[in-house]
């Protein structure tokens, strides 16, 4: 859904501070190159909508954006039949927060993000998969379903306002109360992120 396309590169930055332990390294590694295919393609239509100068035209880029999510589709579901979610422990803090982005792009199948999304549950619950990722998959599903979203982090722009605003949200008045217990910044923070 291009009404989506914003992944905050937050990404890894913390490295892995979690699961220092003995990763899988070759899971690992099959991860970081998925996420790498996730990201170019959204990467190439980012600069074209930014004015900026892509080495593919429009088609082309929807088109490989549309197989890349496809056949990461294919490969998440049968990392996911072999190990469950992959959390910390297994592929670090990293690894697993790029894991949990391409299941965020895994939009054609939402019985698979509501099942990656009680995995997620688990994993938060024993410290070993992102609480901030599980929110944001969570309010994904509900508004891929037509329902109001729990924390705010589902985004569209208004053309008509000429700003990035959120779906509708159940019980907007406590949003921020909710985003708090699972680490997100207040929305109106949020929010700025999108509307530079």
């Amino acid at each position: 859904m291009k009404t989506f396309i914003i992944l905050l590169t937050v990404l890894g930055i913390t490295g892995n501070l979690f699961g220092q332990g003995k990763v899988n390294a070759a899971l690992q590694k099959q991860i970081f190159a998925l996420f790498e295919t996730d990201q170019k393609w959204r990467n190439e239509y980012n600069k074209i909508n930014n004015n900026e100068k892509s080495a593919y035209d429009e088609a082309t880029i929807n088109r490989e954006w549309a197989n890349a999510d496809r056949s990461n589709l294919i490969v998440a579901k049968k990392i996911v039949q072999e190990y469950g979610f992959p959390g910390y422990s297994l592929v670090g803090q990293e690894g697993s927060n790029k894991f949990w982005a391409i299941i965020q792009h895994c939009d054609d199948d939402l019985a698979f993000q509501k099942k990656v999304s009680t995995m997620m549950d688990n994993e938060v619950k024993s410290h070993n998969a992102s609480p901030e990722n599980l929110a944001m998959l969570k309010d994904r599903i509900l508004v891929s379903e037509g329902k109001k979203q729990i924390y705010g982090t589902q985004v569209r722009y208004n053309k008509d306002k000429k700003k990035s605003e959120p779906f509708p949200i159940e019980d907007p008045k406590n949003v921020d109360c909710r985003r708090k217990s699972v680490g997100l910044s207040p929305l109106a923070i949020y929010l700025k992120l999108f509307n530079r």
